[in-house]
C-alpha cells in the first residue's frame, strides 16, 4: 500500500495591513532586527521614528539597503509609542505593505522660502501619478513629517491643503526629546532641518483619521495685545507682560511657570466651530511667551482645564473600534500630553491603553490634522482590514 502524503491546509496570506516593530536605539544590527520583526514584506513605505540618541542618517541608509523596494523616511522624536505604550530611547518602524499600499513621497526643503505655486503643482503631479498607478485603491490619505523647530508648520499645512482638497492629511512635528535644540527628518539618503516629508498614499485598507484631546474650555479669557507672529511669540496679554498676566490668571507667580503648568493649562483659540489648542513652549526674554503654533495680535485665548487623560484616551480609542477593531493605529502624540501624564502619575494607565489598542508612533512638537497645525492632541490614522469597514 503506497504511502499517503498528508499535507496541511495552505497558510492564509497575510492581510495587507500595516505592521510595526521597535528596538532600543543602541541595539546591535538595529535595522536587521527591525526587518526581522516586521516580516518579509515587501513594503511600499517604511517610516522610522527615532530617539535623538540614535544616528538618524545611518539608520535611514541601512533601512534603504534592507528595504530596497520601499520608500524610507524618518524623523527624530520627543519619545516613542511602542508595544509598551510610552517609551524612550527606541527606534520605531511602521511599514506599509506593497500588497495593500501605493505611495508617492515628496521631500519639501527650505520651508522658510516656500513657493506656494511650485509646491501645489508638485503635489498635484504626485497625486496624478499615484492615481494612475493605484486607481483601484479607493482610500487616499497623506502623512506629513516636518521639522518641529522650523516654525513653518502652519503655513505649510495651509498650502498643502489647497492641493490635497478632501484628501485627509495627518502628521507630526519631529522632536528632540525635551531639549528643543535640533530636530531632524530624513529621506532619500539625506538628513535635513527646515524641511518636511509628505507621503501621498492609496490603500486597499479603510483608513480613518482622528484627532483627540482631553481639554475643556473655562470661562477665563484673555486677548493677545502684543505679538511677533513670525516667531510665535506673545509679548503682551491684556496689555500686560504676557507671562505675568498668564500666571496671574492661574493664581501663580511668573517664576512658578513650568512645562507642567503649560501642559496642564494650555490656551485655546476658536476656529471652525471648535476650540484648538495653542500650547506654550516656554517663557522667553522680557516675560514673553513662546508658542508651538501660530499666534497673532487680537486673538482671544481661552484657558483650558484637562479631564483625566487616561480615561479620555480609552473612551476615544474604544470608539474607533466600535464597528470593528483597527488592525493598526499610527499615532502622533504631543510631548505635553506625555509631560502631563508623567506629572499626574498617569503614564502607566496611558501606556496600557496605547498598547492595548496597538498604537505606534511618536511624541511630537506639534500635530497636523487637515489644514490645521495643532498642539496637545493625539492625531493619527486607524487602519482597518479590507472589506471590514466603510
Amino acid at each position: 500500500m503506497p504511502e499517503q502524503q498528508i499535507t496541511g491546509a495552505a497558510a492564509p496570506e497575510p492581510l495587507p495591513c500595516p505592521v510595526s516593530a521597535s528596538a532600543p536605539a543602541g541595539a546591535e544590527n538595529l535595522i536587521a532586527r527591525l526587518a526581522r520583526d516586521l516580516g518579509p514584506g515587501p513594503f511600499a513605505q517604511v517610516f522610522l521614528f527615532a530617539s535623538p540618541a540614535a544616528d538618524l542618517g545611518s539608520l535611514c541608509t541601512a533601512a534603504e539597503a534592507a528595504f530596497p523596494r520601499a520608500l524610507v523616511c524618518g524623523c527624530t522624536t520627543a519619545g516613542e509609542l511602542t508595544g509598551a505604550g510610552y517609551d524612550e530611547g527606541q527606534v520605531v518602524a511602521f511599514a506599509l505593505p506593497q500588497a495593500g499600499f501605493e505611495v508617492e513621497m515628496l521631500l519639501i526643503e527650505n520651508l522658510d522660502r516656500l513657493d506656494p505655486k511650485a509646491l501645489i503643482g508638485e503635489v498635484l503631479r504626485a497625486r496624478q501619478s499615484l492615481g494612475r498607478r493605484a486607481g483601484a485603491a479607493i482610500h487616499e490619505f497623506a502623512v506629513l513629517l516636518v521639522d518641529g523647530l522650523s516654525g513653518e508648520e502652519d503655513r505649510l499645512v495651509a498650502q498643502l491643503s489647497g492641493a490635497l482638497g478632501a484628501v485627509p492629511i495627518v502628521g507630526g512635528s519631529a522632536g528632540d526629546g525635551g531639549d528643543f535644540r535640533r530636530t531632524e527628518i530624513c529621506a532619500r539618503g539625506r538628513v535635513l532641518g527646515n524641511a518636511a516629508i509628505l507621503s501621498l498614499v492609496r490603500s486597499s485598507c479603510a483608513v480613518q483619521p482622528f484627532s483627540l484631546d482631553h481639554l475643556q474650555p473655562t470661562g477665563r479669557r484673555m486677548v493677545v495685545t502684543g505679538a511677533d507672529p513670525a516667531r510665535r511669540i506673545v509679548t503682551r496679554i491684556n496689555d500686560e507682560p504676557a507671562a505675568q498676566e498668564y500666571a496671574r490668571l492661574l493664581g501663580l507667580a511668573p517664576g512658578q511657570l513650568s512645562s507642567f503648568v503649560f501642559a496642564s493649562h494650555p490656551v485655546l483659540v476658536r476656529a471652525g466651530g471648535r476650540h484648538h489648542v495653542r500650547a506654550i513652549q516656554s517663557v522667553g526674554p522680557d516675560g514673553a511667551l513662546i508658542f508651538f503654533a501660530a499666534i497673532a495680535e487680537g486673538l482671544v485665548l481661552t484657558l483650558a482645564e484637562p479631564t483625566d487623560i487616561a480615561e479620555h484616551l480609552e473612551r476615544e480609542l474604544a470608539a474607533l473600534a466600535r464597528d470593528g477593531a483597527p488592525s493598526a493605529i499610527l499615532g502622533f502624540d504631543c510631548i505635553f500630553r506625555r509631560i502631563e501624564a508623567t506629572a499626574r502619575q498617569r503614564v502607566r494607565a496611558v501606556s496600557e491603553t496605547l498598547a492595548r489598542h496597538h498604537v505606534t508612533g511618536f511624541s511630537t512638537y506639534g500635530e497636523q490634522i487637515g489644514a490645521m497645525h495643532v498642539n496637545q492632541t493625539m492625531t493619527g490614522l486607524a487602519f482597518f482590514p479590507p472589506g471590514e469597514r466603510r
